[in-house]
């Protein structure tokens, strides 16, 4: 599947904007582990896809420095103000939706050992098995965070065509599928 191919499928997809970028540009921080770390979220040790059950912070960014591509997911939701935190989550999860939607229709096309990755927790299960000492009910649906991996998407974002900020009363969300 081209470039241009990957692109398309995207925006048909529904993502705002979509943009392939060389791995390398991906910028990385363990700083965003140590974010994890003080549960802004809450979601700390309560979820696989998030710190500390996703991995070592340092082999997780090992891990997005094999890859040479990558196809950065944007999307941008319009708020009634700045406070709209029902409206951020809602968006939030149309945008792990839309991921999850793409990485389906894609990944049967890219090279084995791909990898998606997601805005925030996981958040496909209303509850994670983790919190009940269960195994993952759907590991092929799980999806960790772009943070997660180590991942600093505004500095990333910054050297592409991509906007970070879209606007007074907008949020907006990014996700990041990485093959070679």
């Amino acid at each position: 599947m081209s470039y241009s191919e990957l692109i398309k499928e995207a925006k048909a997809v529904g993502f705002t904007g979509v943009e392939h970028i060389p791995a390398e540009s991906i910028v990385l921080s363990r700083e965003f582990r140590d974010a994890c770390a003080a549960n802004r979220c809450g979601a700390y040790g309560k979820c696989y896809m998030c710190p500390p059950d996703v991995g070592d912070i340092d082999e997780l960014m090992a891990t997005v420095r094999t890859y040479t591509h990558g196809l950065l997911l944007q999307t941008v939701a319009q708020l009634e103000d700045s406070y709209d935190f029902e409206g951020m989550t809602e968006a939030r999860k149309n945008h792990s939706r839309l991921t999850r939607e793409l990485w389906k229709r894609v990944r049967p096309l890219l090279p084995d050992g791909s990898l998606c990755l997601g805005v925030g927790g996981c958040g496909f299960c209303s509850k994670c098995a983790k919190r009940d000492g269960l195994p993952c009910r759907s590991p092929e649906n799980a999806m960790a965070s772009l943070e997660a991996y180590g991942v600093n998407v505004s500095s990333t974002v910054a050297n592409t065509s991509l906007k970070y900020v879209n606007g007074q009363d907008t949020v907006t969300y990014f996700g990041l599928i990485l093959f070679n």
